[in-house]
């Protein structure tokens, strides 16, 4: 089923993935309703989807903070009185071994508060008003999580945002389960590594070929437009039924290599 242009509701959408997305979704016609904290960036995004033909309404927001989201929802709620499809895809990641987070449990909470609690607490906040909404095309309304190829094959040195991430995917099946019957479905998309600030923040990387934003945004616009239960690679695809039938295997062959992978690339970097 490909949707219809309605109203789209987009966590993280300051810059990078969301930013892009946002921007597609624009020339396809869609209302966006832009949320992040930083609301100079907001604009500047909004301005791109006005145009590229689109709607935008800028609504900055912490999804940490219970008032703030409620606020916000609020006025999501009275502004539009249908909702098609909300993206949550606001995310930050930490990179660092798990022996020296032994004192750094905060490391843990930060990314559960944005990448999962933040993630649940938006769609519990608007999941009721998707229930009541009378089905278009079938469909409710669609949810999308944003989350990564990583939890699909064994990572070192990113457990707190991996964990993070597997929580949400498991809320995501739990909601279908519970209200694909209903006519609201959900999409998890598993991205490669993306050129972002949020990849960025890691030097090594600079030297790593990774997908470009406006690329991983089409992955988005896929997900909430055609609606599949999961947006992958063959690779994540491939790596996922590896870690069903032989966990340990796989994760023996693939570690090695990528610790290697970072060797290089750290040499790379230094070179540069």
């Amino acid at each position: 089923m490909t949707a219809r242009p309605g109203v789209a509701v987009l966590t993280g959408s300051s810059s990078g993935i969301g930013a892009e997305a946002a921007v597609q979704l624009g020339r396809r016609g869609w209302t966006v309703c832009l949320l992040a904290r930083r609301a100079d960036e907001l604009a500047a995004v909004a301005q791109r989807v006005r145009e590229a033909g689109g709607t935008a309404h800028v609504h900055p927001v912490d999804l940490t903070d219970d008032a703030d989201v409620r606020s916000v929802v609020d006025v999501l709620l009275a502004e539009h009185p249908r909702i098609d499809v909300l993206v949550n895809n606001a995310a930050r990641s930490i990179r660092r071994p798990i022996r020296e987070s032994v004192d750094r449990l905060h490391d843990y909470e930060r990314t559960m508060a944005v990448n999962y609690l933040g993630a649940v607490r938006l769609t519990l906040a608007l999941l009721p008003r998707l229930l009541e909404q009378e089905r278009v095309d079938g469909s409710r309304g669609h949810v999308v999580f944003s989350s990564t190829m990583s939890t699909q094959l064994p990572i070192p040195l990113f457990s707190a945002y991996l964990g993070s991430k597997a929580a949400l995917e498991s809320f995501a099946r739990s909601l279908l389960a519970e209200h694909g019957h209903d006519g609201v479905t959900t999409t998890v998309v598993h991205f490669p590594m993306v050129r972002t600030p949020m990849s960025g923040a890691t030097a090594i990387y600079a030297a790593m070929p990774m997908m470009s934003p406006d690329k991983a945004g089409g992955w988005l616009v896929r997900a909430a437009v055609d609606r599949p239960t999961r947006v992958t690679s063959l690779g994540g695809a491939v790596s996922e039924a590896g870690m069903s039938v032989l966990p340990g295997v796989l994760t023996k062959v693939v570690t090695p290599g990528i610790r290697r992978m970072d060797r290089r690339l750290a040499r790379r970097t230094r070179d540069d």
